[in-house]
This record gives C-alpha cells, sequence and structure tokens, in this order.
C-alpha cells in the first residue's frame, strides 16, 4: 500500500460514525483514468442501488455490511432508494450473472464487493457500457470501476504483524510460525500478506506458509493439522491468521494436535466468536474494522454518482488499480483488538453487547477481564 493510500484520515463520531477524510495526494496520470460521472444522469430520490456481496462464510456481510449500507441509502434518498440485493457465495460465475441481471433490472447504480477482484473486470465493464456506474466495496476490483472504499489492507497485516510479535516477545525467534493467508483471488489478502510480512520478516522463523482456498475455516483447519505434522507441535510458536474464521479452523486443529498451551494466534473482522476466542485466551487478537463508515461511504459515493455529481466532497483520496488510474476512495483505519480494548471498540460502538459475547460459557474470563 502506498503512502498516498494511508493518508486517509478517518473521524469516527458517536452513533452516526460519519466519515471526514483528510485531503490526499493524486494519483499518476499513466492509464485510463476513473469518471466519478460516466454513464451517470441526474435523478430524483427513487434511485435503484444494486448491491453485490461475496460471500456468507464471514459473519460481517450480512450482519453488518448490508444492513448498514441499505439503511444508509435510504437515509440519503428520504426513504425513496431502493437496494437490490445479491450474495455470490463465492462463486465468481455467480456474481458475473448477477451483474447481468442487475443490469437487465437496470439499477442506477452498483456497489460491488467482488469474489475475485480481476475476473469480475468484464462485468464491470459491461455495467459501465450500460450506463451503471460501480463503486468497488472493500475490495479494489478491476475494470473501470468509478469510486472505491476500503480499509488500509496493507495497515491491516502491519497491525496483525506487529500484534504477533508483541505476544511472542523474547520468543519471537525460539521457534516457528506459520502463516495462514487469505485466498489468492482477493486482492485484499495480498496486501494483508504484504503488511505481515514487513513486520514479521527477519524477526520470526516462518515455518510454513499457505494461501488458503476461499478464506474457509476447514481449509484453514487441514493447514493447520499440515503444519503441525511437518514442523511438530513443540516447535510452533505462534500463528498468523488473516482472520477470524480461518482462526477459528487453526485453534480446533491446535487443541486436537496436543497444544496445551495455545500458542498466540491473531485475526480479523472482530467476529463474535473470534471476540470471545479473545475474552477466553484462545486468540489473542483480531482487526476491528469500524463497518459503519465504510459502508456510510459507499452508500455516499453510491447516491452521488447516480445523481451524476461529482465525489469530490466523499472521496478525499485516490488509488491507482492494476487497470484504471485515480480512482475516487475512502480509506477507513484499523484497530487491533485485543482483552484490553473490548469494552473501547466493539461495545463502545454498539457492535455487540456485552450479554453477547459474555454467554454462560465465557462469563467468568468476562468477569476475569472486567466485561460486566
Amino acid at each position: 500500500m502506498s503512502k498516498r493510500m494511508r493518508c486517509a484520515a478517518v473521524a469516527v463520531a458517536a452513533g452516526a460514525m460519519a466519515v471526514s477524510l483528510a485531503a490526499c495526494g493524486s494519483a499518476k496520470e499513466s492509464g485510463d483514468k476513473a469518471d466519478s460521472t460516466a454513464g451517470a444522469t441526474t435523478k430524483g430520490d427513487a434511485i435503484k442501488v444494486g448491491l453485490l456481496l461475496p460471500e456468507n462464510q464471514t459473519a460481517r456481510y450480512e450482519k453488518f455490511d448490508r444492513p448498514l449500507i441499505e439503511k444508509q441509502i435510504k437515509a440519503l434518498t428520504n426513504n425513496k432508494g431502493e437496494v437490490v440485493y445479491a450474495n455470490a457465495k463465492q462463486d465468481a460465475t455467480v456474481q458475473a450473472q448477477q451483474v447481468e441481471t442487475m443490469i437487465t433490472n437496470k439499477v442506477d447504480v452498483l456497489i460491488v464487493d467482488a469474489v475475485d477482484a480481476k475476473a469480475i473486470a468484464t462485468s464491470v465493464k459491461k455495467a459501465k457500457d450500460a450506463g451503471i456506474p460501480v463503486v468497488a466495496y472493500d475490495r479494489l476490483a478491476e475494470g473501470p470501476i468509478d469510486a472505491y472504499t476500503s480499509f488500509d489492507n496493507e495497515e491491516v497485516g502491519k497491525v496483525q504483524g506487529e500484534a504477533l510479535l508483541k505476544a511472542l516477545g523474547d520468543k519471537a525467534k525460539s521457534g516457528k510460525i506459520v502463516m495462514m493467508n487469505g485466498s489468492i483471488t482477493d486482492p485484499n489478502a495480498a496486501l494483508f500478506k504484504k503488511g505481515a510480512h514487513s513486520v514479521l520478516d527477519g524477526k520470526v522463523n516462518i515455518g510454513k506458509e499457505y494461501d488458503t482456498k476461499e478464506w474457509k475455516p476447514e481449509n484453514a483447519n487441514k493447514n493447520m493439522e499440515g503444519a503441525i505434522s511437518a514442523l511438530g507441535k513443540d516447535n510452533i510458536v505462534g500463528v498468523y491468521s488473516a482472520n477470524d474464521g480461518m482462526a477459528g479452523g487453526i485453534i480446533t486443529a491446535l487443541k486436537a494436535g496436543g497444544f496445551s498451551t495455545l500458542p498466540p494466534v491473531t485475526g480479523q473482522d472482530a467476529e463474535l466468536a473470534g471476540v470471545q476466542r479473545i475474552v477466553a485466551g484462545e486468540q489473542y487478537m483480531s482487526v476491528y474494522k469500524p463497518y459503519a463508515p465504510e459502508a456510510e461511504a459507499a452508500a455516499k459515493m453510491a447516491v452521488a454518482l447516480a445523481h451524476g455529481e461529482s465525489l469530490d466532497s466523499v472521496a478525499k483520496d485516490k488509488v491507482d488499480s492494476p487497470t484504471t488510474k485515480g480512482v475516487p476512495s475512502v480509506l477507513v483505519p484499523v484497530v487491533s483488538l485485543t482483552k484490553d480494548n473490548i469494552n473501547d471498540t466493539v461495545i463502545k460502538d454498539g457492535v455487540y453487547t456485552v450479554d453477547e459475547i459474555c454467554t454462560a460459557k465465557y462469563k467468568a474470563a468476562c468477569d476475569k477481564i472486567g466485561l460486566k
């Protein structure tokens, strides 16, 4: 991730979690340049917004992203805007078909979180050719996208790597760590990996490293079983896991592998099960990504594009994709979530209540760290 991409500053206000971004440098002039108003015409509030999310293995999409975006679209259109929703369930071919359906249904704008960022390019072009602007959501889709919002994904990997080093302390080079990266079809996974390596390389010994097919916990579980068999359980001192779902599969493998004391395991997404594992001391950390400002930015850009308006007041940054230069963008910062700041993050922001986290199974552990 370039310095330019990290310069976005986001202020999350209590309740509304409004996004305010500091102005950043402009993008390179080479390549196609994003046209934030291409194909759009001035419309009233009765717009139709297509929302395509990539999968339902990760809890965030149905629990947070979809309802937050739908709520923001309604708020920005005096309750007249309609959101047409579909989930690809990790199938890029299905998602391409869903784009075709959205074009047939003549949506005014598309918000797309790509299953496969490269494969979606043809579908993005078809939408643009039909006069439908496209907002790339959470993953930087290729093709002639008009706008993009996500988190600083290289920073995510750095936050994870730094947390793992902190957990390991002077044991960092006393054994091997296992790196469980995400799916190669997700461009974010490459950025998480890059960020983590920038922190970990030279400071730990990486015994095994995997790119996990489709981000599936069961695939991470099998990979971890293989790592334990290859390295030996006494030689594994830590595990870099790119997200919480995989962390769950990894921890199951560690327990089955005979670890009396679990090594520190990282994560991402602050899923409820992940937070509960952190409370219980099974998972060391997760990365909390405040979804409200990301969803708000996507909704604001989508409504502006549907109305044929400039994105200058929303997107203060510019990002280059492999195919499109100068894409108007909003990048949201992230937080390292450990047992020490659960109260000040996911509980304070209303993501979870104490009762949701501290079920009977976790009550004693919650009491121990002051979650009441």
